[in-house]
């Protein structure tokens, strides 16, 4: 008999050496009473979303696998995957997707930055709190095709007080690089407080008593920050990342107001637009609406499965 033989004589396993599958079956019944509960509470939403969205996006599907333009509706042909060969053969596809992306990555970057700053002072403003958080959000409340508009008339040469600050024969907006800047300066405008209102949504869960022990620790400024609160808003940061980077991938009003496309600016939004209603071309324009959101679709994957096991809380074994 081992010394590790208990009254029985018969050894007894350590707390963590048990068997993988017992230890799922003690967790199995609360987890699965979670799950259903999650699924009720969800079920709603899911079915009324199916009902809206399956039949807009089936067709579409159904749309692009048809040579269908509108002006020859009797050549309506069933061409399976030549439109996405199409599509993804073409430089202008390829230009547009390019444009976009560019968008995307440096407005979003660049609002995620400014949104996590303006989201501490509307946190920890001393005074005026809520005359800074209005005056911060005003930008956000304005309608994005208005907002267009101002920028278009602050860069139109002769009129535009922006463009009054360049040489007389500067015109920023038929240009493909300064047009593509400013469309992302207007896109950073407006929807930065957008963004800093979903980080400061996180940043009001960082209890304040932690912060205040983190500084009696000895932690400084930075390491606070870098240490304490980032980790706790990860989730708070995955939704504003995912939420932005979205909508920036879909930018369609600014580039319509600022340049309609023209110049190379065109995203893959206003490249689907003006295959649908200018050339009236149903089966190519719904091949590229298709690719857009086969492409968000994407994004938000990617997104869910690279952060969201990073997120407080993920991986704990519920008792």
């Amino acid at each position: 008999m081992t010394a590790q033989s208990g009254a029985t004589g018969v050894a007894k396993a350590p707390p963590q050496a048990q068997p993988r599958h017992r230890r799922a079956a003690s967790l199995s019944e609360g987890a699965r009473a979670e799950r259903r509960l999650g699924w009720l509470l969800c079920a709603p939403a899911v079915v009324v979303m199916l009902a809206v969205t399956a039949y807009p996006i089936g067709y579409a599907v159904w749309l692009s696998m048809q040579r269908y333009d509108l002006r020859f509706p009797a050549a309506r042909q069933f061409v399976g995957l030549a439109n996405y060969a199409t599509v993804l053969s073409d430089r202008l596809w390829w230009t547009a997707f390019g444009v976009t992306l560019f968008i995307t990555v440096v407005s979003v970057a660049v609002e995620l930055v400014l949104g996590m700053g303006l989201a501490m002072i509307m946190r920890w403003a001393l005074v005026g709190r809520g005359a800074v958080r209005t005056a911060i959000l005003v930008p956000y409340g304005i309608v994005t095709v208005v907002a267009a508009y101002s920028w278009q008339y602050a860069w139109t040469p002769g009129t535009g007080y922006l463009a009054n600050l360049l040489p007389s024969a500067s015109a920023p907006l038929t240009e493909q690089w300064p047009a593509i800047f400013i469309i992302i300066v207007a896109e950073i405008w407006k929807t930065t407080p957008f963004m800093a209102l979903l980080l400061l949504a996180g940043l009001s869960l960082v209890p304040e008593e932690l912060l205040r022990a983190a500084k009696v620790d000895g932690a400084s400024g930075w390491q606070r920050f870098t240490q304490v609160i980032l980790p706790l808003m990860k989730p708070a940061i995955l939704v504003a990342l995912l939420f932005r980077t979205l909508d920036a991938f879909r930018i369609f009003d600014n580039i319509f107001i600022l340049t309609a496309g023209a110049n190379n600016t065109r995203s893959v939004s206003i490249l689907g637009y003006d295959n649908l209603f200018t050339a009236l071309n149903l089966g190519i324009g719904s091949t590229i609406s298709v690719l857009v959101f086969v492409a968000v679709a994407i994004i938000a994957f990617v997104f869910v499965k690279g952060f969201g096991t990073a997120a407080p809380g993920q991986g704990v074994d519920r008792r």
